[in-house]
């Protein structure tokens, strides 16, 4: 029996469309031959404890294996989802599928890291200079907060306090995007990753969260598309300020992590500046 609590369970409800009964675009010979793939008979009378529709079988196949077996199956479904999404030209839900893949890593008992392809390391090997503040669309008095910021990263960085970089380098992040936002009112609220509120229009921009952020940057051409994955890196181990996140991880940053953190940060501003 799997340790997927009925929170975790909703996110995958949710990214796999399970509400009608369907599982993603499967039919019932493609998911029977997904689940083939695994030794698994998903059609068997052994998944069918809730009934016979795709996913009814799939939650009853939750309840029903090791956390190890549940982490690999989903961890290919996340990927079905997103082809699916590349294919139809649909807009991921990175939000969701970023805090699945965690749910996956924390099944399989892996821990969270960042994972680059050879043309994103070759990115990460280039040398970022913090552009000079006043460059960056943000509020002047905000600008003073983000330099005392940086500074004391540099400070925390010397000093062995890793998980305090992390957390300074994502505020920062977050703050001159948001001024970015805020500086580009048309454009962020017109992409397609634009997120909107019950009445359909644009959320205001201090509701809008971090991948939110990060994700229209991107589309509008702020962001390149290597540092809008690191960024989404960032800000997944920003997110050990809740220390729930980091217990389930099981993952402790170092030295490493601050510094590729930091230059994340150091490569982001440098695009918002258009000194990329």
């Amino acid at each position: 029996m799997s340790s997927l609590t009925d929170i975790e369970k909703r996110y995958f409800e949710k990214l796999l469309a399970m509400s009608s009964g369907l599982v993603l675009d499967f039919n019932d010979a493609t998911f029977g031959e997904f689940f083939g793939r695994h030794g698994i008979n998903i059609h068997g009378h052994k998944y069918q404890i809730y009934g016979t529709s795709k996913a009814k079988k799939l939650r009853a196949f939750w309840i029903s294996e090791s956390d190890e077996l549940v982490g690999t199956i989903l961890s290919e479904m996340l990927d079905s989802y997103e082809a699916c999404c590349e294919l139809s030209g649909t807009h991921a839900e990175t939000t969701v599928l970023q805090k699945a893949r965690k749910i996956v890593r924390r099944l399989t008992g892996q821990p969270i890291t960042l994972a680059f392809s050879q043309a994103e390391n070759k990115s990460l090997d280039l040398e970022f200079i913090i552009p000079h503040i006043p460059k960056l669309p943000i509020n002047p008095q905000v600008g003073k907060i983000i330099e005392k910021r940086l500074n004391e990263a540099h400070v925390a960085l010397a000093a062995g306090a890793h998980l305090s970089v992390i957390l300074l380098c994502g505020s920062v992040l977050e703050a001159v995007l948001l001024g970015t936002a805020e500086a580009n009112p048309t454009k962020f609220n017109q992409a397609k990753a634009t997120p909107k509120a019950r009445n359909g229009k644009p959320k205001e921009f201090h509701q809008w969260n971090l991948a939110q952020l990060i994700d229209v940057a991107c589309e509008i051409g702020i962001l390149k598309i290597d540092i809008k994955k690191f960024s989404h890196g960032l800000r997944d181990f920003r997110n050990y300020i809740h220390p729930y996140e980091q217990m389930i991880s099981k993952f402790t940053p170092d030295e490493h992590t601050a510094k590729v953190c930091f230059h994340v940060l150091k490569a982001a501003l440098a695009s918002v500046a258009g000194e990329r």
